[in-house]
């Protein structure tokens, strides 16, 4: 009888603590990523200087790169900087566009990634996907997963709470996501992965339930733990869909509709998460995602990211085109712009009563 079984592609290292920073060489020696300390690290031109200043004396064998920007083009200049520099791993030390600019270039001069987060705002850390703007708009570039993830709590409570919060909706919303998935496999029978839907589900549900805040150490590693899970759930799917359904279709219309007046990512894709459960009828789960947003203070109607009805169903219309051939509630139902009006209106008035 054989035996039958898969590789899962997943970080040999995932660091989620208190001071995890202190000794990052350490840990890379220990876990054979970089005996020499040959490292390139790549950071934000702002708040970058502060974390060189704080961590490169405990890191002499490293090279520091300044990134540009979260741009296509950002991350071609960085992998030409570093190409020839014989370096045993690319760190990205950073938020998103930092950490998606050094997954583009470490695959592109193909030396491994160590991804440090110095916030929580989305799932993107520890997925095998680098967004990055481009002349065309943005795109979604497939990279390896990084081989070590490291996630220090001193550092991300030093950042802004309003990237802890993003990251919150983004975690929930893999719970409408998920539903999404079910619903297309049920209606169009596209296959699911059931590993996958179960990891980025249960990630979803324990920040979810978890009755900490944005402040707590326990919260913050359920929130790591989960936005890690949820990046390796799309590693063994092969694509985004257990973390993308009409919540990130409503998020990505905000963006495209309104460049200039985008909220964060995991602000729109929470109301968009909230806003999904409604329509497909799941009026218990879509209140207690309205709750917990609340609590955590993030937008569960468009008014609170400065939109009004009309933009919101704008949005909402126009979101099933941003991911063509994506089957979720929306291309289910198929609203006409009247339908979504009522069906907002309904569901504003369950969140104000």
């Amino acid at each position: 009888m054989p035996v039958l079984t898969r590789l899962i592609p997943s970080p040999v290292v995932v660091d989620i603590s208190a001071g995890a920073l202190d000794d990052l060489a350490g840990l890379l020696v220990d876990q054979r990523i970089s005996a020499s300390g040959k490292l390139a690290i790549a950071i934000s031109g702002g708040s970058g200087a502060e974390l060189r200043r704080r961590f490169a004396p405990a890191l002499p064998g490293a090279s520091w790169y300044e990134v540009g920007g979260g741009r296509l083009d950002d991350a071609i200049k960085l992998a030409d900087a570093m190409k020839s520099g014989r370096y045993d791993a690319v760190v990205g030390m950073g938020g998103g566009k930092i950490i998606d600019c050094a997954k583009f270039a470490a695959a592109r001069i193909g030396l491994p990634l160590v991804a440090v987060a110095t916030n929580l705002s989305h799932d993107g850390l520890c997925s095998p996907v680098a967004t990055l703007d481009n002349d065309a708009g943005r795109g979604s570039y497939g990279v390896p997963n990084p081989i070590a993830i490291v996630i220090d709590l001193d550092v991300i409570r030093e950042a802004p709470i309003r990237f802890v919060r993003s990251g919150v909706g983004d975690v929930i919303s893999n719970i409408s996501a998920v539903a999404d998935w079910e619903l297309s496999h049920r209606e169009t029978g596209e296959q699911i992965d059931g590993l996958a839907a179960a990891m980025a589900r249960q990630a979803g549900e324990a920040v979810l339930r978890h009755p900490g805040n944005c402040q707590d150490d326990d919260f913050l590693t359920v929130l790591a733990e989960g936005l890690v899970l949820t990046g390796i759930s799309m590693s063994v799917a092969g694509d985004s869909r257990p973390a993308s359904g009409a919540c990130h279709e409503i998020n990505h219309a905000f963006d495209l509709l309104y460049p200039q007046r985008a909220a964060s990512h995991g602000e729109q894709c929470g109301l968009g998460a909230a806003f999904a459960m409604h329509l497909r009828g799941a009026q218990e789960a879509s209140a207690l995602m309205v709750e917990v947003l609340r609590r955590h203070s993030l937008p569960v109607l468009p008014r609170e990211m400065g939109f009004n009805e009309d933009e919101f169903v704008k949005a909402v219309e126009y979101a099933p085109q941003t991911r063509p051939g994506r089957y979720t509630i929306l291309e289910h139902l198929d609203l006409s712009a009247d339908q979504i009006r009522d069906a907002y209106a309904d569901y504003a008035k369950t969140v104000t009563s």
